[in-house]
């Protein structure tokens, strides 16, 4: 019977990379790599071994692992999670993203590779590796200083750009030129997809979850999550996005639900498969001769990276208020190109937007610079001690004050704003796709059972009656708010903008529907659409039942996007006496920050008391909290007991912090020897005449406290007594079975207690 070439194919893909990733382990270097090398060899560059036969099988399988990477990526990124890390990680990263676009551009034109490859180059060399930066923070044990959330959260932005880049790149297969229209066409485009399907993902799919948990066991959610993942990978791919978005929007889906972290767990499995083999793609497409050929420019980038990274990271840092020390840290943490790059170049490929010399050329420049990520994370504090010797004093000190003068309550006028403008984006979305179903599905399909005016008016009514409770939601939202309320009553030259800012949004509202009605109405004049819509628009806010409906849909979305939250706190009892975000934000111009820890089951501090331990006098932290299951103890007395497990809450600097980090830890002091990993074994032994336990109860034996040992059988005349009762008392002849150490049994025979039979 032959075997299909990609069964083969894939049988020497994962042989080749379990080989290399072992390898790579073994040298502490990250698999990912392993992976490429993996690919190398089994591509078509060496003759010396097997090498697969069907690339196009290979790269439909790859293609796979694109959509599980993503979808794994959705269900780590989550939106709410993007407006917690704040405005300083969004700085950063815009600094970042737009200064490695442009050096790449102009590296690339440099080389003489045309304004398209430049632009690529600089797309693929802005993004930093999320997997890489995480591995490297557990490996040099820095993941809990303070600048590893701040590049945390220029990741995601980062991520989220890559997303955009994807669309960008599809409107350049065209024209290969970046075109203006239609680039805007497309990212408004994307915009659209993205919210209306984020709120009808958050309203529904939560609540089917919840419905449905019972029949959920961990085989029925992985089918349905990987089923609604590649439904909307389908989805996206007919509606002219690419399949990695696809994933991408409904892991940001599921992220928002209760099942994530299951639904994370059951899927990393099939993710990290399909996802080595991806990765392994990669590897069989290099040239080794176009690496030989390239290798200037591709040192010249690898450097330009480098060098560019910690330039831009730094002053972008430095630009969101953060200190000198936590914007050196972070930009040498971001010196090398992530895995996305591989994604963008793949896509660019796959369109022809790129000449193929550049792929091998990135892939190879993604080696060494994430070769080198490590010993460019260790290089971060001398750099930050030699930069500080050099800089002048008057520079430094005006760093740090312009850092705390960014620690400000924002404005109430710009909360409003920022709200309204959130509230204007969404429910327009929601209304715009509404309108969309409306005239291409819903009215023709009413108009073809109910012809003439009859037809129309219903069709009409159909439409503004499902918009209705967003159309009032988009009028009559925040009018009453405690900021608007403030901002009216303050002064009265804030009551124009106020008026002013309501009557655009019922200008915009009035907009939708006079669409929708002449979409119906084509022959009627646009006063009297207009007309019809204000009175519409009237009668919506006057309406009881309206309201209550709006505020009813609103309250659903809202608890959906919540619960996961709610959940966890209510699980965890995690509700605490102080506002955490709000200390480490009083306090970040003094370096001090909040940390967790775990503490090991071996480490020295456990069955002590805080007040034994000191740790104020020794290390210089605070512990501020202790979470114990799921009890939570909030600023713990000094006669607090830590146990193994405890996760405590400590506030400190990065170096007292580190220090700290080892009292919680293994303690190898206390690791056993191999003379005291005495196993316990099961022994035979006969009661012979003449023995002094003769008559002697198992109690009275004292084989269990003196010796202990423990009787677990007695043989007595082909009879057997399992776990015997203390009582029973021993015969000549018994068999008796005992579980103890060996060397406590041998001492019972020294002793002549029993011979051995």
């Amino acid at each position: 019977m032959e075997i299909p070439s990609i069964m083969s194919d894939l049988a020497l893909i994962l042989i080749s990379a379990s080989l290399t990733t072992l390898l790579f382990k073994w040298l502490k270097q990250p698999v990912i790599l392993g992976y490429i090398v993996a690919g190398l060899l089994v591509g078509n560059q060496f003759q010396l071994v097997p090498t697969v036969s069907d690339f196009s099988g290979v790269r439909v399988w790859a293609d796979i692992g694109v959509v599980f990477l993503l979808f794994a990526l959705g269900l780590e990124f989550s939106f709410k999670k993007l407006l917690s890390v704040g405005k300083n990680a969004l700085v950063a990263s815009f600094v970042i993203i737009v200064g490695m676009i442009l050096l790449g551009f102009a590296v690339g034109m440099s080389l003489g590779w045309g304004s398209t490859n430049s632009i690529m180059l600089g797309s693929m060399i802005c993004m930093s590796s999320t997997t890489i930066i995480i591995k490297a923070f557990d490996d040099l044990d820095i993941r809990g200083k303070k600048f590893t959330r701040l590049v945390f959260g220029i990741l995601i932005f980062e991520d989220l750009l890559a997303i955009l880049l994807m669309v960008i790149i599809s409107t350049m297969s065209v024209s290969k030129t970046f075109e203006g229209t239609g680039l805007v066409i497309a990212i408004i485009k994307l915009g659209f997809f993205l919210v209306i399907w984020l709120v009808l993902g958050i309203f529904f799919l939560p609540t089917f979850l919840n419905s449905a948990k019972k029949m959920l066991n961990n085989e029925t959610l992985l089918i349905v999550a990987l089923g609604l993942c590649f439904g909307m990978v389908m989805f996206a791919t007919h509606v002219g996005f690419s399949s990695a978005l696809g994933a991408f929007v409904m892991g940001s889906i599921f992220a928002e639900t209760m099942e994530a972290e299951r639904i994370d767990f059951i899927v990393k499995p099939v993710k990290d498969l399909f996802g080595a083999i991806f990765f392994v793609s990669v590897g069989m497409l290099i040239d080794l001769n176009i690496l030989i050929e390239y290798i200037v420019p591709i040192l010249v980038i690898s450097a330009s990276i480098v060098v560019g990274q910690i330039f831009f990271a730094t002053c972008g840092v430095l630009l969101s208020g953060q200190s000198l020390r936590t914007a050196i840290q972070s930009g040498f943490s971001l010196t090398q190109v992530g895995e996305f790059a591989f994604i963008v170049a793949s896509l660019g490929t796959s369109l022809g937007l790129i000449d193929k010399f550049l792929y091998p050329v990135i892939v190879a420049v993604s080696v060494i610079t994430i070769f080198i990520t490590p010993f460019m994370m260790r290089l971060a504090d001398p750099a930050y001690g030699f930069v500080v010797d050099k800089i002048p004093a008057n520079w430094l000190e005006m760093i740090e004050r312009k850092r705390t003068s960014t620690v400000k309550e924002e404005s109430v006028w710009k909360s409003l704003l920022a709200q309204i403008l959130r509230i204007v984006c969404i429910y327009s979305v929601v209304i715009i796709a509404i309108i969309a179903i409306s005239v291409i599905y819903i009215n023709p399909f009413i108009t073809s059972f109910v012809s003439g005016v009859a037809g129309k008016i219903l069709a009409a009514s159909v439409s503004v009656l499902l918009m209705s409770p967003f159309i009032r939601a988009l009028v009559a939202k925040k009018n009453h708010s405690k900021e608007y309320r403030y901002l009216w009553a303050l002064k009265k030259t804030n009551w124009i903008p106020l008026v002013l800012l309501t009557l655009v949004r019922v200008m915009l509202a009035i907009g939708f529907i006079s669409f929708v009605l002449y979409s119906v109405f084509n022959h009627v004049g646009i006063i009297l659409v207009f007309s019809v819509s204000a009175l519409l628009i009237c009668l919506m806010m006057f309406s009881k039942l309206l309201k209550m409906q709006s505020i009813k849909l609103e309250r659903r979305f809202i608890s959906n996007l919540n619960l996961r939250e709610h959940e966890l706190q209510r699980a965890k009892e995690e509700r605490s006496t102080f506002d955490s975000s709000q200390l480490e934000k009083s306090l970040s111009i003094y370096d001090l920050h909040l940390a967790d820890f775990t503490v090991s089951a071996d480490a020295p501090c456990c069955g002590k008391s805080l007040i034994e331990l000191n740790y104020r006098t020794r290390f210089g932290v605070h512990v501020m909290s202790i979470m114990r299951g799921s009890r939570r103890i909030n600023i713990p007395g000094g006669k607090e007991i830590i146990f193994p497990s405890d996760k405590i809450l400590a506030l400190g600097t990065d170096e007292q912090l580190q220090s700290f980090k080892g009292e919680l830890e293994f303690d190898d002091s206390c690791r056993p020897d191999a003379g005291n990993m005495k196993e316990v074994s099961l022994e035979q032994i006969e009661i012979t005449k003449g023995s002094s336990l003769i008559g002697v109860s198992i109690r009275e034996s004292g084989i269990r406290d003196s010796a202990k040992c423990m009787v677990v059988g007695i043989e007595r005349n082909a009879c057997a007594m399992v776990n015997p009762d203390v009582k029973t008392e021993f015969m000549a002849g018994d068999i008796v079975w005992i579980a103890g150490e060996k060397d406590k049994i041998e001492e019972l025979r020294s002793k002549g207690t029993a011979v051995e039979k």
